[in-house]
């Protein structure tokens, strides 16, 4: 996985969040860049998200994001999971965990169509 889109960190927080991962990546010599999509994914037990991408490697830009919500005290969207079944669906699905620091404090999970440019939306959401 070089790229997702259904990360998000917690509303009000996203743009020195952001900034303090591309800042972060370019100190460590970390191929990695962020960006923000300008949408709010709002969840009933956890709050709102606001979403956004990123480009590089995968194990050192979920390290860093990690790192950030430790350094902010904010929950994240850690997405990109999938699961065991292979089926095609009129639906994209993703399932994502919800993140304090290290603490996994949720699961959710995300879907999207297929066919058309849609934002994410939840389709189910559990505390961990």
């Amino acid at each position: 996985m070089a790229d997702s889109e259904s990360y998000g960190v917690e509303k009000g927080h996203s743009a020195q969040f952001i900034e303090w991962l591309n800042k972060a990546a370019g100190e460590r010599g970390i191929k990695f860049e962020a960006r923000l999509y300008g949408y709010t994914l709002e969840t009933d037990n956890f709050g709102s998200f606001e979403m956004f991408s990123w480009i590089g490697d995968a194990r050192q830009s979920r390290r860093l994001i990690v790192r950030a919500s430790k350094r902010f005290k904010v929950k994240v969207i850690e997405g990109g999971y999938k699961t065991r079944e292979q089926m095609f669906h009129t639906s994209r699905t993703d399932y994502a965990m919800v993140r304090k620091g290290d603490r996994v404090i949720g699961r959710l999970q995300l879907e999207a169509s297929r066919f058309r440019n849609d934002h994410w939306k939840i389709k189910n959401e559990e505390r961990t």
